[in-house]
């Protein structure tokens, strides 16, 4: 019935992929929150750390940032770190998706909404 359709007419061989997707997804959702990545800003002046899943955990200040009339490039410097810290933690995130669309077979250009 579904000859032409190559390895898509096999529903049950879908569903269990769907089905492994499904359960690989929810451990790397998981392990994101485990994963640490650290941003930095102004020579390691200024570390941000945040999970893989984006959220902010701890900064590091070094106190010599705190001059009272530098106190618009103390807040630059920290917004740069916590920013490169997002980065990081998206490309972690990425990185990790990709290791499952890989094990599963998946082209690696597969964009997902998670």
């Amino acid at each position: 019935m579904f000859k032409g359709l190559g390895n898509l007419g096999d529903m049950a061989g879908m569903m269990k992929k769907a089905k492994e997707m499904q359960e690989k997804m929810a451990e790397m959702q998981d392990s994101l929150g485990s994963i640490i990545v650290t941003g930095e800003s102004g020579a390691g002046l200024v570390k941000a750390t945040a999970t893989a899943k984006g959220e902010l955990t701890g900064l590091d200040i070094d106190p010599s940032i705190f001059n009272p009339d530098d106190k618009e490039v103390a807040e630059d410097l920290i917004l740069a770190a916590v920013k490169d810290a997002q980065v990081k933690a998206a490309e972690r995130g990425r990185e990790e998706m990709q290791k499952i669309t890989d094990g599963l077979g998946l082209p690696a250009d597969l964009k997902l909404p998670f």
